[in-house]
């Protein structure tokens, strides 16, 4: 017995060699990544990109180019649109504008939706082409509505007539983003301080609707840290 205990004791036993943590870290942080996909130049001066996929040549257009929009997907996931409003009675087509007619969101929020594989035209609604417009916009699969509110009216058109065929569109199941319901309901700027208590709000967003509570809580909120002002109203660079 005795010897037989020494033997097995002499036998090597197996061991899985660990690598070393730092060794395999290491290994890991030295495989190469995956290179950013190219998604083409930006749109130069003079350029548009926004005739196709969905053909809207029926439709005016009031931008003079769509400067810096990048090249539209070949085969997109989904077909969108991003709808701007131009007021032919104001400069540039409102202070919200740049020299081009685009607002000055439009290109990166376009940029947003190529990039993610989307296609993105830009488009102006023309009260006057209301019934060819929404003709057009039926062939796409959702629309992001850029027209700020009274920049309808101010160029002539119907507000809610405008908003009354959007609700159709989305009952159609194209979607429209944001809807009018949402632009009624939480349009305001006082709409962040109905969500300041939820992960996406901020505790200190503040509403005032006299001089008197305005001049107490901006002068307490800005001896804690810079403030930032917005009209409650209206998002054309007016605030």
């Amino acid at each position: 017995k005795g010897k037989a205990k020494a033997k097995a004791k002499a036998e090597p036993k197996a061991t899985a060699k660990a690598e070393p943590k730092g060794k395999a870290k290491a290994k890991a942080k030295a495989e190469p990544r995956a290179a950013p996909k190219d998604f083409g130049k930006p749109a130069l001066e003079g350029q548009y990109r926004s005739g196709k996929p969905v053909d809207v040549e029926a439709l005016t257009r009031m931008s003079k180019d769509d400067l810096g929009l990048l090249p539209q997907p070949s085969k997109p996931r989904f077909q969108t649109a991003l709808v701007g409003i131009y007021v032919r009675s104001q400069p540039f087509g409102g202070s919200d504008k740049s020299s081009n007619g685009h607002r000055y969101d439009t290109i990166p929020f376009a940029n947003g939706m190529i990039s993610a594989g989307m296609s993105c035209q830009l488009i102006h609604y023309v009260h006057q082409e209301h019934a060819k417009f929404f003709d057009v916009v039926q062939n796409f699969q959702a629309l992001i509505v850029r027209c700020n509110p009274g920049q309808i009216k101010a160029d002539g058109g119907d507000q809610g007539k405008f908003d009354d065929s959007m609700r159709a569109i989305r009952k159609a199941g194209i979607q429209v983003w944001p809807s009018p319901d949402v632009m009624e309901f939480m349009g305001a700027k006082d709409a962040l301080c109905k969500i300041a208590t939820m992960s996406i709000g901020l505790e200190d967003t503040l509403a005032y609707y006299d001089e008197a509570s305005f001049s107490a809580g901006f002068k307490k909120t800005m001896a804690f840290q810079p403030r930032v002002i917005k009209q409650n109203r209206g998002s054309s660079g007016e605030g």
